[in-house]
């Protein structure tokens, strides 16, 4: 066990490493952001402007790590529109590997001392029945965000890549991947579908640094006119022959015409091609966002797991 000190890549590493490991022999239990494509997408595009105020905990057995926790304290969050947002509470990022649950409560007294007097949450699955029973005795409830038609809770969800569609575009529009496309493409095609956005071109040299990325697949898709009007990542998991989006998004003005559903179908074709035989997504799963579920459901995604928001005050 190590204290909680500043979060460095060879963490990250370390901590996709679990992720593996457990996706291995429960990928139910893989909790949200804790997946090794989540812990690449999140560590590098934000390391360069909040990473000072990360704080981990790594635990080892015979010299693996077993758990870890990832703590994102209070902090300010400047938008592309020039708007400011102040965070006020901590936020707990977790994972332990099924065969070393107890260590669950070290993770949960290490959150409360880092943590300090504020109003902390956590994500954990919702199979990981165990880890419900422990957060619950150290006072975590379910957060209210996530009850209701327009909750903020996630799912997680695959399909494999057996057979697939071929991808059509419309007229005009073609497939590109960042390595051909270039970063300040990358940069805009993120930033416009998710206007207004944190994330700058720092960010995304420091995503292209991380463990897991390839620009070959990092997909864009091209608009007659040269805009960039959808994008994802895929981040492959070699060991386990899985590929993950992370994010996917669509220019506003582009929506409704097919290009994300056409541009998934070529991404898995890609990931396929590169090894993975399975694919996973998230998106939020409450019936009042169905808009994202009813993407991925249209390229034959199903529910594999969903988290479980919890709150103390």
């Amino acid at each position: 066990m190590t204290d909680f000190e500043p979060l460095t890549a060879a963490d990250v590493r370390l901590m996709q490493g679990l992720a593996q490991r457990v996706t291995a022999v429960r990928r139910d239990l893989v909790n949200a952001d804790a997946s090794f494509g989540e812990l690449a997408w999140n560590w590098g595009r934000g390391q360069a402007t909040r990473g000072a105020g990360w704080r981990r905990r790594l635990w080892f057995a015979d010299g693996d790590l077993v758990a870890w926790g990832w703590a994102f304290l209070p902090h300010r969050v400047r938008r592309s529109d020039g708007s400011v947002r102040e965070v006020t509470d901590a936020y707990l990022a977790y994972q332990v590997h099924p065969d070393h649950a107890g260590l669950v409560d070290e993770v949960i007294d290490g959150y409360e001392g880092v943590a300090g007097n504020v109003e902390r949450t956590v994500v954990p699955s919702a199979a990981d029945g165990y880890a419900l029973e422990r957060w619950a005795a150290h006072g975590y409830a379910t957060d209210p965000a996530s009850l209701g038609d327009t909750a903020s809770w996630t799912q997680l969800n695959e399909r494999d890549l057996t057979e697939l569609e071929r991808p059509l575009l419309p007229d005009g529009f073609r497939f590109r991947t960042a390595d051909e496309a270039g970063p300040e493409a990358a940069v805009r095609a993120h930033r416009d579908a998710w206007a207004p956005s944190t994330y700058t071109a720092e960010d995304y040299r420091g995503v292209r640094r991380t463990a897991g990325y390839r620009g070959d697949l990092h997909v864009l898709v091209e608009a007659p006119d040269g805009t960039m009007a959808s994008s994802t990542i895929m981040w492959l998991d070699e060991a386990n022959r899985t590929a993950e989006f992370e994010p996917v998004g669509t220019h506003p003005d582009y929506r409704r015409r097919g290009l994300g559903r056409a541009m998934l179908l070529h991404g898995m074709r890609l990931a396929r091609a590169a090894g993975a035989d399975r694919m996973t997504v998230a998106c939020l799963g409450a019936p009042g966002h169905p808009q994202a579920r009813g993407l991925y459901y249209g390229v034959g995604f199903r529910e594999l797991s969903r988290d479980a928001p919890l709150i103390k005050t």
